[in-house]
């Protein structure tokens, strides 16, 4: 229970820290963000509150989808239409919070009074973004034991495309479940990519088996596959049995803005549904249990540092709880209570309750 809670506050915690009410996300340079930071006076001197920093668009998503996972539903049927009319409800309200292009334009496209065809969006070339991959680590901690990873794929694949109906976008929210679930099962973090990798079969199945968009996603749906694929490769962890991460001798903030541009597809880390994640991942795997250094990772680089802080944060908390986490970060977050409460209803939902 404490580690869920732990998770989806420390999610708030991580955007919160790298939106900084917009003003960080707009800078190309994790140096000039460290050093404002060290000017405020560390993560110590900082209190995070609605006013100076707000959460973003992608806390407020988060949000609302585990709303939907611990309403009361009889099938995942009802739980994509309460998805629907969530998302729809709250779109008029993140317009302030910078949101992914894509999640606005996905909302809009969705259909509450259509009862049987309601979450079915268009094709949307431009759905890549990273929204997808923010909203669903609650998917995971939701369905988190081996035997529902059928329900996580389905579950994680239908709310990501709602918005972002794109594979590099909705496979960004299977990415993100995935992830949180292995958090919860303990599963070393060195293992989490490839495992990951292999969930992507069952994926693919599950696309042909609604016979939706199949020729539109053939065209870029092996691109997400290949960008991880080379991650785990540069990092020497691809096969089994790679269990020690290689990282650059030098990795500083500007060697990690360097290579986070390079794993981005437009020069910018973490705007993507496949990079968001794999900076939360790389930051995790370079830092262990260490806040602070996972902030500079994953917080504070030159990019999206709301939705990978966002991911890094909530991976975290599954893992380690409040471990070092100055309290000034989260007493007075944003939503703090809210997330708090989903926490537990998550938490008795995913060990207590049926198998939808």
């Amino acid at each position: 229970m404490e580690l869920y809670k732990a998770a989806m506050v420390l999610g708030g915690v991580g955007d919160a820290l790298g939106y900084r009410n917009s003003r960080w996300e707009r800078c190309p340079s994790g140096v000039a963000i460290l050093s404002e930071l060290k000017a405020l006076g560390g993560l110590e001197g900082i209190t995070v509150s609605a006013d100076e920093w707000p959460v973003s668009d992608n806390t407020v998503m988060h949000i609302v989808t585990a709303e939907t996972l611990v309403s009361d539903i009889w099938s995942l049927t009802d739980l994509y239409r309460e998805m629907v009319k969530a998302y729809v409800e709250i779109v008029e309200q993140i317009h302030k919070r910078q949101p992914d292009p894509a999640t606005i334009e996905g909302c809009s496209q969705l259909k509450p009074d259509n009862y049987l065809l309601g979450w079915h969006t268009p094709f949307n070339k431009k759905g890549s973004g990273f929204g997808a991959a923010t909203k669903a680590m609650c998917v995971g901690m939701r369905y988190w034991q081996p035997e529902k990873l059928d329900n996580l794929v389905e579950v994680s694949i239908e709310c990501g495309r709602m918005t972002h109906n794109h594979p590099t976008g909705f496979l960004g929210s299977l990415c993100t479940a995935l992830f949180a679930s292995y958090a919860v099962q303990r599963k070393p973090v060195v293992e989490w990519g490839r495992e990951m990798l292999k969930v992507l079969n069952a994926a693919e199945t599950y696309c042909r088996k609604t016979i939706r968009h199949m020729a539109e996603y053939q065209e870029s749906w092996f691109y997400f596959e290949t960008k991880w694929q080379s991650y785990l490769e540069e990092r020497g962890i691809a096969q089994e049995g790679q269990n020690t991460p290689k990282f650059p001798k030098i990795y500083n903030a500007e060697e990690r803005d360097q290579v986070y541009r390079e794993w981005s597809s437009e020069g910018v880390g973490g705007r993507r549904g496949h990079d968001a994640p794999m900076i939360a991942y790389d930051a995790l795997l370079s830092v262990d249990n260490n806040w602070t250094e996972l902030c500079n990772h994953a917080m504070f680089h030159g990019g999206l540092g709301g939705a990978t802080g966002s991911i890094a944060g909530c991976l975290y908390g599954l893992l380690f709880g409040m471990v070092d986490v100055p309290k000034g970060l989260y007493l007075n977050l944003e939503f703090r209570e809210k997330l708090e409460e989903l926490a537990a209803k998550l938490h008795k939902a995913a060990n207590e309750g049926e198998a939808v």
